[in-house]
């Protein structure tokens, strides 16, 4: 066989990689991946939590304003619709206080809102349950403080 004299490569043998280099490159791959996902994985679940304590905050507002137009913070459990559309009751509205209708809270949960509160017995509690769905939980998101 004749040799090219630029290549050095014999005329008839191929190169390429052989599957020991193609397996090597792919656990390689594989290993990095398994470093990299989880850091990326629990930013997930720290940018939900932070958006749930914005919405709360934006919440806290709104009630703020609807308690100083009308007199009261909104009653019961649905009390954060009062946000938005105008209660039969409520004489000074001026709302809506929120642009749109109440929003789930990022896990696709309803925020649990109750006036007067267990926690806050002169205003109110607010909270979303946090990843988990259930109430009471270590990663409740809160405006109140919980006892450990």
């Amino acid at each position: 066989m004749k040799t090219n004299q630029r290549t050095g490569i014999r005329r008839g043998q191929r190169s390429g990689f052989t599957l020991i280099e193609l397996l090597l490159v792919l656990v390689i791959l594989g290993i990095l991946a398994a470093i990299v996902v989880p850091k990326f994985s629990g930013r997930t679940e720290q940018a939900r939590a932070t958006a749930a304590q914005t919405q709360i905050a934006t919440f806290g507002t709104a009630l703020d304003s609807f308690e100083v137009d009308v007199g009261y913070y909104p009653k019961g459990r649905n009390g954060l619709n009062d946000l938005f559309t105008q209660p039969r009751d409520a004489q000074n509205w001026r709302g809506p206080y929120i642009k749109n209708e109440i929003p789930k809270d990022p896990w696709q949960n309803e925020y649990v809102y109750e006036c007067p509160g267990k926690n806050n017995p002169s205003s109110y509690d607010l909270y979303s349950m946090g990843p988990d769905g259930r109430a009471g939980s270590e990663d409740d998101i809160t405006n109140f403080k919980t006892k450990k």
